[in-house]
């Protein structure tokens, strides 16, 4: 009867999972193979040329310069996202802050809108004749700013508009952390005197620390991929100085039709997220597991 029971009990399990794991496989693994498999032809995806398009790719300044500008994003959404979202988080948390119901939805609201709406709105703020930013600089007397042309500050620029909409995000997640933290400890450590910034670093940082590992392992991989906000607002430019990998894989699948070398930076970016992705596991702890 036992064996019986067992028999229908996974024939359930598999019923709901099949579905699950052949969506997964057809939308994520599918691809993926496909891509792995074309890197390995040539531009027109005709001739098998082995690994001539990764010794290409290795040797591309274009790549690695797209990479750089990967990480530059990646460190201002660390700081941006996750550090402003923990203090903000911290800051609802105290008795001082009123309406914080308020604030967290005006925080949030920006998550909910689509990433090519978020370019479009910040290619205005930011447009030399009519945006908000120079119509301020304006106003204070000084000349308007080529916010999105200048090459020193185009990375700078489009990585804002990332920090402005996901900040919510990470909110939400530290407040859902902070719920799990007894009461009783702040006001233990509010009765021995502890200043907000004693509190803040010696008794929530820690005991967060879990969800802080998620938070930057969520920060790091979806940066690490960003694409929709650069496109819509400088496409990679002026030249390269916004050029990230996945807009310099786009560029050569669906501009240049290259689509043998398109697949391989796929395949590069992804072994390079990979080891970002990893190197910030074992700079936080190792892994995530219950402290």
């Amino acid at each position: 009867m036992s064996s019986t029971v067992f028999k229908l009990k996974l024939g359930q399990v598999l019923r709901y999972l099949v579905p699950v794991y052949a969506v997964y496989g057809f939308a994520v693994l599918l691809p993926l193979c496909i891509a792995f498999i074309y890197s390995f032809y040539n531009d027109a995806g005709s001739t098998f040329v082995g690994v001539q398009q990764y010794v290409k790719l290795v040797q591309d300044s274009n790549f690695w310069i797209s990479f750089k500008n990967n990480m530059v994003v990646v460190v201002i959404c660390v700081i941006g996202q996750v550090g402003i979202a923990f203090v903000i988080a911290t800051l609802l948390q105290t008795k001082f802050l009123k309406m914080r119901a308020l604030h967290r939805v005006a925080i949030f609201l920006p998550v909910v809108l689509a990433p090519v709406v978020t370019g479009y709105l910040w290619s205005l703020i930011y447009n030399y004749r009519f945006g908000i930013l120079n119509w301020f600089l304006g106003v204070l007397g000084k000349e308007p700013a080529l916010w999105l042309d200048s090459p020193g500050t185009v990375i700078y620029a489009v990585s804002i508009p990332l920090v402005w909409q996901y900040v919510g995000l990470y909110l939400i997640i530290f407040l859902a952390g902070m719920q799990n933290i007894s009461s009783d400890i702040h006001d233990a450590v509010e009765i021995d005197g502890a200043s907000w910034i004693q509190k803040t670093i010696h008794v929530t940082l820690p005991l967060l620390k879990g969800v802080m590992q998620v938070a930057l392992l969520l920060c790091v991989s979806g940066t690490m991929k960003t694409f929709d906000h650069i496109f819509v607002m400088t496409g990679g430019g002026p030249g390269t100085n916004s050029m990230v990998m996945a807009q310099y894989a786009y560029d050569n699948a669906f501009v240049m039709s290259r689509l043998g070398y398109a697949s391989t930076i796929s395949i590069g970016m992804i072994v390079l997220s990979t080891i970002v992705v990893s190197l910030v596991v074992k700079l936080t702890g190792g892994g995530l597991r219950n402290e």
